[in-house]
């Protein structure tokens, strides 16, 4: 089992939500983030002043799922993420040794 965490722009949610529930996706987990990357912030202006935001606002989303749909589930959120301009995000994919649904107690995929 693998968990799937994207951080994202926060325009891109639907189409992301989008994406992943048209490949049977049931389930994600959406948190508000801030960060930067290579891009180091972005310039704004504010009443004529420039100033340097350096902690962009981003959205961090996660995934559970099977081994065999990580890959899968990856390309949909390249697909629905991407802009093509410095900011888009990152994936990143870590192994989860158990998952356990706290509701009925099932374990492993069938958790999921």
């Amino acid at each position: 089992m693998k968990l799937i965490t994207a951080i994202a722009r926060p325009d891109k949610l639907a189409d992301i939500r989008d994406g992943l529930e048209e490949f049977g996706v049931q389930g994600l987990t959406v948190s508000e983030a801030s960060g930067y990357g290579r891009q180091k912030g972005h310039k704004q202006f504010y009443r004529g002043a420039a100033y340097t935001q350096d902690l962009v606002p981003k959205l961090r989303i996660e995934v559970l799922a099977s081994a065999e749909d990580a890959p899968r589930i990856c390309d949909v959120l390249l697909a629905r993420a991407t802009t093509g301009q410095p900011g888009d995000g990152k994936i990143w994919i870590t192994a989860v040794d158990q998952i356990i649904r706290v509701s009925d107690r099932s374990e492993g995929e069938a958790a999921l």
